[in-house]
């Protein structure tokens, strides 16, 4: 008889969140800010299957508790017009459902699939434009510095690269703040899926930051380089997007690198069980 309550709940959840899963999903597949929500929900469905049910009780009033608070949180982000608390209340309320069916320890078990559901969420605004503008003037500093370094006179105003004959602005788009989320995203998911201590899954974490502006303060280089010696039209349309997509894969391969290599730190730092010998 278990089917009639699911069911039930199920009708309930899509009445309350149809709205902000709707807008959600529009903003994963328009906002290129949000596009790495088409992997990570996906994956995170994935995993909460593989993961399967494990053996815990059900525990009715903590789970009634945090979806009375989804719903609280629901009707309050509406009235203020707050996209990310709307949609994060989704998150709490599909915990709270978990929890009045399956206990806290079914939630525990699913963790990372529920971390990777909020890093789908996309960042308020007033988040994002106040991280976008450090991003954009410390990725044109390192652009002009390396371009200085290769010999090319450079004058920066802000996030302008003045070079002989050219003009580089280095817009909000540029600054680095998409690769950046997509890059802590999936640094996020190796941690989960590869690392077993908790010191190298914030370690992983923490080294995505310093990679994702790295590469995107060469990939200003790299435009004001190629602009330079090779082409105009360097800067612009199919090329520079392609050089972006080049240098994100970039980034990918240095932190799977990186996550490779606190796996394998960690498993040798594993003391092994000692085998019992004997003589017969």
């Amino acid at each position: 008889m278990l089917l009639l309550p699911l069911l039930i709940t199920g009708a309930a959840f899509v009445i309350l969140f149809r709205h902000p899963a709707a807008l959600l999903a529009r903003d994963w597949w328009t906002n290129p800010e949000a596009g790495h929500g088409l992997l990570l929900a996906p994956v995170a469905v994935w995993l909460a299957w593989k993961k399967g049910f494990v053996d815990s009780r059900p525990n009715a009033l903590l789970g009634i508790l945090l979806l009375l608070g989804a719903i609280l949180l629901r009707a309050g982000s509406e009235l203020a017009a707050e996209l990310f608390t709307m949609r994060f209340s989704m998150i709490v309320a599909l915990v709270g459902v978990v929890v009045y069916y399956r206990g806290v320890q079914q939630v525990l078990a699913w963790w990372l699939p529920f971390f990777l559901m909020v890093l789908a969420i996309p960042l308020p605004e007033l988040v994002t434009s106040t991280l976008a503008l450090p991003l954009q003037f410390r990725a044109s500093r390192m652009g002009a510095a390396l371009l200085e370094w290769r010999h090319i006179p450079v004058r920066l105003t802000g996030n302008i690269i003045d070079i002989p004959g050219h003009r580089l602005f280095v817009t909000e788009a540029c600054s680095g703040l998409r690769s950046l989320t997509a890059l802590l995203s999936i640094a996020f998911l190796m941690g989960g899926l590869w690392l077993t201590r908790v010191w190298a899954r914030a370690l992983l974490i923490l080294l995505a930051i310093p990679i994702a502006v790295a590469i995107n303060g060469i990939r200003v280089f790299l435009t004001g380089f190629l602009v330079y010696f090779v082409d105009p039209k360097m800067g612009e349309g199919f090329m520079h997007l392609t050089e972006g997509w080049l240098l994100f894969l970039v980034s990918l391969v240095l932190i799977g690198a990186t996550a490779a290599l606190l796996a394998y730190l960690t498993r040798s730092r594993t003391p092994k069980p000692e085998v019992a010998t004997g003589e017969i």
